[in-house]
């Protein structure tokens, strides 16, 4: 493990991820086994001003524990303490990490409707906290730091080589591997910048995504549409980067407005499950029909959690080829392999991917066609041959990408 890249890389959080201000609190969120790197992280951010540093730790050991002894009725239920640390930090302005280094399969002897209550009554329970962070109250990042479980999952052998691995696939993907990579990323801002204002300058209308695993599927997005990606920016006008890495751009769908089939180009984790090999079926927007190799059933419960998370709330488009993609890894974790991939999500629209939408209510958006569920779930799509064609108001089709990758 390489020190240097190890201090890169708690900088690159601090200083470009969340982009702490002086005297601003931070949050994160953190599984016990990134003890080390969560204290390394915490410093760094009292060296750059930060106000008080609060960790939440998560043992997803003990989890599983609970999930197959505690009885039932506990899984409706959510801790009023962890709600408060989260509100009352999102409303004195702080910044918030999150750590994802979960076990891919460590939950798949548990029932998948334990963890589907729980993930609901947790979603119900942090409902302001997850709506103001999705509206760009406040700075938020989410980043990974290897773990035993997760290593071996990627890699296999020893235990110490996988992890150290690990860190080096990080390391690259995050681009913390070079000499400044707090200054490479405001290189890679720039790229990011050239992507949305080309897809904003066109306004399309639809978005046809295709390729030889099945995906043939007609997406329409709003007229008020936002591409995003990169960095974001708060309210109060501090940019950010959402998740480390991202290759990224992304908006909403309208509601009622994909039709088609997509099939999955890598494995999902959700709730400490796979599920792999999966398609999806979609009519004015709904998923009306859906097969999985593995997983069948916690696709099934993730589809069923309420009437929105049957409909799209994201799509993404990502280079085929990207320092996450380039490295041929199957990291079992969302938050590197939805930046391997293009990709949709099933759930809740980020609200600022719509014009004036962070000012809209619940009806206002739902009126203007974004969906809302307890749930934001991400899922890949793209390979090496996926096409993505735009179609514009007066039916002009443009290529926005092929063979994977941006054509512009």
């Amino acid at each position: 493990m390489n020190e240097i890249h190890l201090e890169q890389y708690a900088r690159l959080i601090v200083k470009t991820g969340i982009n702490l201000q002086p005297g601003q609190p931070l949050v994160i969120t953190s599984p016990i086994e990134s003890a080390s790197f969560t204290r390394r992280l915490a410093e760094m951010a009292y060296r750059e001003g930060a106000r008080d540093v609060a960790v939440s730790w998560r043992d997803e050991l003990l989890a599983k524990i609970r999930f197959l002894h505690a009885p039932e009725e506990v899984f409706d239920e959510y801790p009023s303490w962890q709600k408060e640390l989260y509100l009352s930090n999102l409303k004195q302005g702080a910044a918030f990490v999150t750590i994802a280094a979960a076990d891919p399969e460590l939950m798949k002897e548990v029932e998948p409707g334990r963890l589907v209550r729980a993930h609901k009554a947790a979603s119900s329970a942090l409902e302001e906290y997850r709506e103001r962070l999705m509206g760009n109250s406040n700075a938020w990042c989410v980043v990974a730091v290897p773990t035993v479980s997760w290593a071996r999952k990627v890699f296999g052998g020893e235990p110490d080589k996988a992890v150290d691995k690990l860190w080096q696939a990080i390391f690259k993907a995050v681009r913390a591997d070079g000499e400044d990579p707090v200054a490479a990323w405001s290189r890679q801002k720039e790229n990011f910048r050239k992507r949305r204002e080309f897809l904003n300058d066109r306004r399309f209308r639809y978005l046809v995504f295709k390729n030889g695993l099945g995906t043939d599927l007609k997406v329409e997005l709003p007229a008020d549409h936002i591409w995003l990606g990169g960095s974001g920016f708060t309210q109060g006008g501090v940019e950010f980067i959402p998740n480390l890495p991202t290759e990224e751009v992304f908006t909403l769908p309208k509601k009622n407005g994909a039709n088609g089939r997509v099939v999955s180009s890598r494995p999902l984790h959700y709730n400490g499950n796979l599920i792999d090999g999966f398609s999806l079926t979609f009519c004015d927007g709904r998923v009306t029909d859906f097969s999985a190799a593995q997983g069948y059933e916690v696709l099934k419960r993730l589809i069923e959690t309420d009437e929105g998370s049957r409909y799209l709330g994201e799509v993404a488009l990502v280079p085929h080829n990207s320092p996450v993609s380039d490295q041929k890894l199957l990291f079992y974790n969302t938050l590197f392999d939805e930046n391997a991939a293009s990709h949709l999500a099933l759930g809740k629209a980020y609200p600022v991917a719509l014009k004036g939408g962070e000012a809209m209510n619940k009806d206002e958006l739902l009126q203007a066609g974004v969906n809302d569920s307890l749930v934001h779930e991400d899922f890949m799509i793209g390979s090496g041959d996926m096409s993505v064609t735009g179609i514009t108001a007066d039916g002009t089709e443009i290529a926005v990408m092929k063979a994977g990758d941006f054509t512009f």
